[in-house]
């Protein structure tokens, strides 16, 4: 079962950055809607008790909130597949709905930069290989200012609406 919307113009494919990844099947313009998540809305403490049985396969949608499958069956279904970039071309708009930031040509791997979604304490090698590679991504890197100019306008609603907050904090004084 489908927890989750994929666009008619992707497909999963292998991926060089990490195992499976979605792909461009078609050329795809910015503002286009290529992925919703789906699956089940979780607590943190589920959510840790969840990863025991299912793995990594959701996402967080508010400060302790996340969504993503509950059964190794659903997994598959509830999966985004979007690979981390320090150079994507998908970002967030709302929680759940990952749109082309860009135009993207057919056969392009459809990437986010976990930046958008991520608010938890981790640290990982990158394998992006772009030429703005930071190396290593943290569950905090939405707090750097490069970060946040750079993707004003497509972390999820619970980050943006922090980044918001300080930029109406900071224009009040």
């Amino acid at each position: 079962m489908n927890l989750t919307y994929f666009s008619p113009k992707t497909e999963k494919r292998r991926s060089n950055i990490d195992g499976r990844g979605l792909f461009a099947r078609e050329h795809i313009a910015k503002g286009e809607v290529v992925v919703m998540k789906g699956g089940y809305v979780l607590s943190r403490d589920q959510r840790d008790e969840v990863q025991l049985v299912v793995g990594e396969a959701e996402i967080q949608i508010m400060e302790d909130m996340f969504i993503g499958p509950i059964t190794q069956e659903e997994r598959e279904g509830g999966m985004i597949h979007l690979n981390h970039s320090c150079d994507p071309n998908v970002g967030v708009q709302g929680q759940i709905a990952f749109v082309a930031m860009r135009d993207i040509a057919a056969d392009n791997e459809l990437t986010v930069d976990y930046a958008m979604t991520d608010d938890e304490d981790y640290e990982m090698e990158c394998n992006c290989r772009t030429p703005f590679c930071r190396k290593s991504i943290t569950g905090r890197d939405w707090m750097k200012e490069v970060i946040q100019r750079k993707y004003d306008g497509y972390f999820s609603w619970f980050i943006q609406r922090r980044l918001n907050a300080q930029r109406m904090a900071g224009a009040s004084q």
